[in-house]
């Protein structure tokens, strides 16, 4: 080598393995600062006139999150301040009794002492009265039902603002108090404080055991309760402070209606025979607006509209006016000042009024045909003729001419059957007859015992008399049902002297109960013609709510207003009674028209009885009560919802009744009517939705034995008795109670023996099963007009215990 230099070494090139990194793509991932220069503050024209919610920074998010914080805060407050004030109604408050041996009338005494307040008495009673509080600047309106009418609690509860319920120093509530108290608890209870009265008359040593035991008592229930001793009238005033003050609870389905509380009622009738008239309701206006273009409903009695809103001067103003010097009242005209004293606020506008229309008048003839013109036949052959080809699958490689000879499968449409059906697919027991009571045998040997007082066999002799044998053996039928439904669900058995496909030829088999079509427009009854239906009930109920809120027409809250109802028929004004609240509530748009209502049902615990379907309920449903026999079905995500005979326990089921329409959110609760008048609590929810489409499918099956067993092959009888039912049942699937599917191969004799194919082996034990489905529908049994209930009242054997107790 020349030169004797060093020699360079060759770079490292990399060869066709090497791996190719992901090249940096500079420009495209930019940050919000340099976004933000090189904008400089300009805003691209597509986000103009959107929402900027994401586009905000962190500290403008923050500061909005606190001004939305702040306005929900002021509402609250502006709604806290309005209640009671000048501006606003008086505080309503319901008094309630919760045990039978305590009275509410030296609590409401006690009130109407007090030094703070001037009272304004509504009737003799002392039971209803105004008091207006200068010291607080409040308004307060007491008012109280007798607990023994539950039907009357629950109607004061749905427009009170606080509910004070009275309870005894010794044993707080009774058995009947906590029965209402669950009903309020499932309507929804609002603001809520609780008076015990007596306690200073008790023993020093006694108070305080006293006071703890009350307060266990409310704890079970009230996490947040507070006892207030009610004795003097230093306590009273610390009563009517607390109540101004505390914090009020919403109920929901009052929150968009405007709902008044008839302090003063006059009727005036409208025909000679005076059965059918107007009645004024004087009250004050809660909640929304009150518009005279709207319906009103009268809990108990049904809807009606108001034809004129009168503004009359306020019976219990915060700061009454000075009264006029008699100089210038005897220089006015007395007209004059009834004029001026009583004001027309709104007259109700033909055009705009929503009428009351309950039902669709449906048309005989709107199904007709009648025989049709030469014209007609014409211009039928024509468009025949150029009517578009009928599209059908056919074998590959079929010609037009070989498709027109391929038909179509026809289906067979089933004979009408009866309607009587329904009642005879349950499982009719036999008739027992009710063993003989040995318990006067047994009263006779505790009579001779020396150990038993005389009190306790008195309230043994006279228990019998109180016992329904009638109702007794009617719930033991019942009780028969249910216990022989839940071990042998849905199963029936077929009839020897009516062939099966004659008695079931309403009924259906279906491949899978959940992925199997069912039309819900097909075979529909006649009521249906008289219902309504939403296109989308979410979405017109969205509507109609923003609509309310947007809504401010009429008679504002806290004005003290005369409504006048027209043609309400003179039964609503001889139930109006000092003891029994009449409430008024105005509905929503299509709120007055019938559809099939359904509610979210669960049976309350406090009751055991056999629930069946289509037993005749009473119904709270938010601000309605109505009478309707309600059909149940399961509660599930499908299309199809299998009915249920009897309401399980510790289930929710979904009961479908023909009512009115009622949105949602709603309360309910569902009462049973004793043969003695009373009402028991069976179940609670809320409203779901309206909806006819709602597809509620009841099972039945029809079971067999295996007779003779082979590898997949068994012969099935006692299913059928007849050659021609297993052929007409053979398309249907075959299921067993250890989980086998199979069908009908073919029939074997005269007597209903059938061959079977299954997928496996069946055991001696097994059950062989087939089930058939069809559509049910509610009864059409509405009843907007429900009497109160018979009052609750202390029975013999409660006095008879307290007695002894005493003794």
């Amino acid at each position: 080598m020349a030169g004797g230099g060093a020699v360079k070494p060759e770079p490292h090139r990399p060869g066709s393995f090497k791996q190719p990194n992901k090249q940096h793509k500079s420009g495209r991932h930019r940050t919000k600062g340099s976004l933000e220069r090189d904008s400089r503050g300009r805003v691209s024209v597509k986000t103009i006139g959107k929402k900027m919610r994401k586009d905000l920074k962190k500290h403008d998010r923050r500061h909005k999150a606190n001004q939305i914080r702040q306005q929900k805060r002021e509402a609250v407050l502006t709604e806290k301040r309005l209640l009671g004030s000048k501006e606003g109604p008086p505080h309503l408050v319901g008094v309630i009794v919760l045990h039978s041996g305590t009275s509410a009338q030296d609590s409401l005494r006690l009130i109407q002492s007090s030094e703070i307040a001037s009272v304004y008495k509504h009737d003799d009673s002392g039971e209803r009265f105004g008091l207006v509080c200068p010291r607080f600047k409040q308004r307060f309106y007491f008012t109280r039902v007798n607990a023994g009418d539950i039907h009357a609690v629950l109607d004061l509860a749905k427009v009170a603002d606080t509910l004070m319920f009275v309870l005894d120093p010794h044993e707080g509530w009774d058995s009947y108090g906590d029965f209402c108290l669950s009903c309020l608890f499932a309507q929804g209870l609002p603001s809520h404080v609780f008076v015990v009265q007596g306690i200073n008359d008790l023993p020093i040593k006694k108070r305080v055991d006293t006071k703890k035991n009350l307060s266990k008592m409310l704890e079970k229930r009230f996490l947040d309760a507070k006892l207030f001793h009610l004795d003097t009238e230093q306590e009273a005033v610390l009563l009517i402070r607390h109540i101004a003050t505390q914090k009020q609870r919403h109920i929901a389905f009052r929150d968009r209606r405007s709902y008044l509380l008839a302090e003063q009622v006059a009727f005036e009738a409208g025909d000679e025979g005076g059965l059918v008239g107007t009645l004024k309701v004087s009250g004050y206006v809660r909640g929304h607006g009150l518009n005279v273009n709207r319906l009103v409903h009268i809990v108990g009695h049904g809807d009606f509209q108001m034809c004129q809103i009168d503004g009359p001067p306020d019976p219990m103003p915060l700061h009454p006016k000075a009264p006029k010097r008699r100089e210038d009242s005897e220089m006015r005209d007395p007209c004059t000042e009834m004029e001026e004293d009583l004001k027309v606020l709104m007259k109700a506008d033909s055009r705009k009024q929503e009428l009351l229309e309950l039902e669709v008048v449906p048309d005989p003839m709107e199904g007709e045909q009648t025989w049709p013109t030469d014209e007609e036949l014409r211009e039928a052959e024509d468009a025949l003729k150029e009517s578009k080809k009928i599209v059908r699958k056919v074998p590959k490689g079929t010609s037009d001419y070989q498709a027109a000879w391929i038909l179509d499968d026809e289906e067979v449409d089933e004979e009408e059957g009866s309607d009587e059906d329904m009642e005879g697919d349950e499982l009719m027991g036999e008739t027992v007859s009710q063993a003989s009571d040995e318990s006067g045998d047994e009263e006779e040997i505790g009579e001779e015992c020396e150990t038993l007082t005389v009190p306790e066999s008195i309230r043994d002799d006279h228990y019998d008399e109180k016992v329904d044998e009638e109702e007794e053996r009617v719930m033991l039928e019942k009780y028969k049902q249910e216990r022989m439904d839940e071990m042998f669900p849905d199963e029936v058995d077929t009839p020897k002297d009516v062939a099966a496909r004659v008695r079931f030829q309403k009924y259906r088999g279906l491949k899978s109960f959940r992925t199997s079509p069912w039309d819900p427009k097909e075979n529909l009854p006649r009521d249906y013609a008289r219902i309504f239906q939403f296109q989308n009930f979410t979405r017109t109920k969205k509507r109609i709510f923003n609509q309310i809120e947007e809504e401010e027409e009429g008679a504002m809250p806290g004005w003290y207003v005369t409504v006048h109802i027209c043609n309400v028929p003179i039964s609503v004004m001889e139930s109006v009674k000092a003891e029994v609240p009449l409430v008024l509530f105005t509905l929503l748009p299509h709120e007055q028209k019938m559809s099939v209502l359904h509610f979210l049902l669960r049976r309350h615990p406090s009751n055991a009885e056999p629930i069946r379907s289509k037993e005749e309920m009473v119904f709270h449903c938010g601000c309605r009560r109505f009478r309707a026999p309600p059909l149940y079905s399961q509660h599930t995500a499908a299309n199809k919802f299998k009915c249920e005979r009897f309401v399980r326990s510790n289930t929710t089921v979904v009961g479908s009744v023909y009512g009115p329409i009622t949105f949602p959110p709603a309360s309910v609760l569902m009462f049973k009517q004793r043969m003695n008048g009373m009402h028991d609590l069976i179940a609670t929810g809320s409203v779901l939705k309206a909806d006819p489409d709602r597809v509620a499918v009841k099972r039945i099956t029809l079971s067999g034995h295996p007779f003779k067993i082979m590898t997949k092959t068994s012969v099935v009888r006692y299913m059928f008795f007849n050659r021609e039912d297993v052929l007409w049942f053979k398309p249907v699937e075959l299921r067993t109670k250890w989980g086998r599917r199979g069908h009908i191969k073919e029939p074997l004799g005269t007597h209903g023996h059938m061959k079977c194919l299954f997928d496996g082996q069946l055991k001696s034990q097994d059950t062989v099963l087939m089930h058939l489905y069809k559509r049910v529908f509610p009864k059409w049994a509405y009843d907007p007009h429900v009497p109160n209930p018979v009052a609750w009242e202390k029975s013999e054997s409660n006095v008879n215990v307290q007695e002894i107790e005493m003794d």
